[in-house]
């Protein structure tokens, strides 16, 4: 970064979105941390920063991000709080997997609530700040599932396309100005939301998790490593530097080679 900035990190107390929001912390910014509820993990995530990074650099707004009313007292809130939103890092998912013809029509609306609606709400929140001030940075963590496929995740795989898609949107009704947006699409991460579909695996095949878990990266990811929350937040915070400036629209893939395939 090449200075100060206020981001909003979705979904940030844990996995990705926490990892994202320590990279920024540590480049120089005020965060924005978020989830659901102000409840003990988020305290003790909140009470860390502001240990590591200052009491006035980091804030905590509980807000469900499938509520549009919510996400837009966030983003004021930040204004209210830091005086603008400079950064906005969308990284709230959650997911279910089954086959099509069997996806539970509540685990449908859900996952396309809070992992496609929510990306539109949190943009159409903070785009018009953005664009007062001249200056933003729209990142939206989609997936490897925003580029192709895998069985039995028919509403996640169609949310993070619809996420590749609105990206794209964005940056091009933004492209005149000095506000860009793109789209990091991550591979297999370790985080608490790939480690329960590895529990998953490993009970239904009867097998322990730390097989499955070699499995699962083994059948993607040509590299044979996991890729890191931190590597991914140091990704969104050069995409939020005066280097990316010409980068816009784009969905970076980092996935130990899995859509080189």
């Amino acid at each position: 970064m090449t200075r100060p900035q206020n981001v909003i990190v979705t979904g940030s107390t844990s996995g990705i979105g926490l990892g994202t929001a320590h990279s920024f912390a540590r480049a120089g910014a005020r965060v924005v941390l978020n989830g659901r509820r102000l409840n003990d993990a988020a305290e003790a995530v909140l009470s860390e920063f502001r240990e590591r990074y200052g009491h006035d650099n980091v804030i905590f707004a509980a807000c469900d991000v499938a509520d549009p009313g919510q996400v837009e007292e966030m983003v004021s809130g930040t204004v209210d709080a830091f005086g603008s939103v400079d950064v906005l890092v969308q990284n709230a998912g959650i997911q279910h997997t089954s086959s099509v013809h069997e996806f539970p029509l509540d685990k449908w609306d859900q996952i396309i609530a809070v992992d496609l609606s929510s990306v539109f709400y949190g943009i159409r929140a903070a785009l018009p700040r953005m664009l007062a001030q001249d200056f933003g940075r729209i990142i939206n963590v989609a997936s490897v599932h925003g580029l192709v496929a895998s069985k039995e995740k028919a509403a996640y795989v169609a949310a993070k396309h619809g996420v590749v898609g609105l990206t794209k949107v964005t940056a091009l009704e933004t492209a005149t100005v000095n506000i860009t947006c793109n789209a990091i699409c991550p591979g297999w991460v370790l985080t608490p939301l790939v480690e329960k579909q590895i529990h998953a695996r490993a009970q239904a095949n009867g097998t322990s998790f730390d097989e499955e878990k070699r499995k699962l990266v083994a059948e993607k990811q040509p590299s044979q490593e996991f890729a890191t929350p931190e590597q991914i937040g140091a990704l969104a915070v050069f995409l939020a530097s005066e280097a990316a400036a010409q980068i816009t629209g784009q969905a970076l893939p980092v996935d130990g080679g899995w859509t080189a395939q």
